[in-house]
């Protein structure tokens, strides 16, 4: 029972620290400072997967589990052997769990600028984009960039 309480709360942990790659939410780092702006048109759309977090937080969790699971298996030595056997498969299960729980779907977007040459930007396939359509492109200093529609 404990051990599965635990792997609830790690689970819901894991799934409320990934962060955002969507267009239109914005971290507290970007809040009140300057983005350019520049116009175009959508070139070309094509569909990729945004790889999942990879955090400390998956890798102690599942340990964890794994630890606890372990211990539930044999006795004496053996049973302390069994629990560091399943701490290292916990681990590496709750790294590749996280990762997957976190992944999503995303969109490779192709900007023809009106001041001339493209980009292509990466970002969450949460907002729905046509061939053709003029849109804005918003950078940052440090390299940033996300469309949204015009």
């Amino acid at each position: 029972m404990r051990t599965g309480v635990a792997g609830l709360v790690a689970l819901m942990v894991i799934c409320g620290c990934a962060a955002s790659t969507s267009a239109d939410v914005y971290s507290r780092n970007d809040v009140r400072k300057a983005w350019s702006v520049e116009y175009g048109s959508v070139v070309d759309l094509g569909d990729v997967v945004i790889e999942g977090e990879r955090s400390q937080l998956g890798r102690i969790g599942g340990g964890f589990i794994g630890y606890e699971l372990g211990r539930t298996v044999g006795s004496g030595s053996g049973r302390s052997i069994a629990g560091a056997v399943g701490a290292v498969a916990g681990a590496v299960a709750g790294q590749a769990t996280e990762e997957r729980l976190t992944r999503e779907k995303g969109l490779q977007i192709t900007v023809e600028l009106d001041k001339g040459g493209n980009v292509a930007i990466v970002q969450a396939a949460d907002e729905k984009f046509v061939v053709g359509e003029r849109v804005k492109v918003l950078r940052r200093g440090d390299g940033a960039a996300r469309v949204t529609l015009s």
